[in-house]
């Protein structure tokens, strides 16, 4: 049975993110200690960011995308957030900042068939 996808929506981000607990790790790629770190920038850019993200026009798997099956492992189906630890620093149209790196939404080639990081294994 096909997942349906989460639509670009703060408060449904929220809810579904939430149910991911900072202590478990959601899918490959993590450790402990770096899921931890980026369940924190998640929650954080939720509270912060996640309103602006919308009005600009980015999509849930964007965002919070990861491979069905490889998780993290493989960074070409990931969002932004499931990509480091790093809290958003600022965002716009085309590209979401971190302290140390930058995220481009409209880089070439990405492949399709990412899940939301909340339906992994599910």
């Amino acid at each position: 049975m096909k997942q349906k996808i989460a639509p670009a929506n703060p408060q449904l981000w929220r809810k579904a993110f939430l149910d991911l607990r900072p202590s478990v790790v959601p899918c490959p790629g993590f450790t402990f200690q770096s899921w931890g770190d980026a369940h924190e920038a998640c929650v954080d850019f939720l509270d912060r960011w996640a309103d602006e993200a919308v009005a600009l026009g980015w999509t849930t798997l964007e965002i919070f995308g990861v491979h069905p099956e490889a998780g993290t492992i493989r960074p070409d189906f990931c969002g932004a957030l499931v990509l480091g630890t790093e809290k958003v620093s600022g965002i716009t149209k085309t590209q979401m900042r971190f302290v140390n790196t930058t995220f481009y939404r409209d880089t070439p080639g990405r492949p399709a068939g990412a899940v939301p990081i909340w339906v992994f294994g599910r």
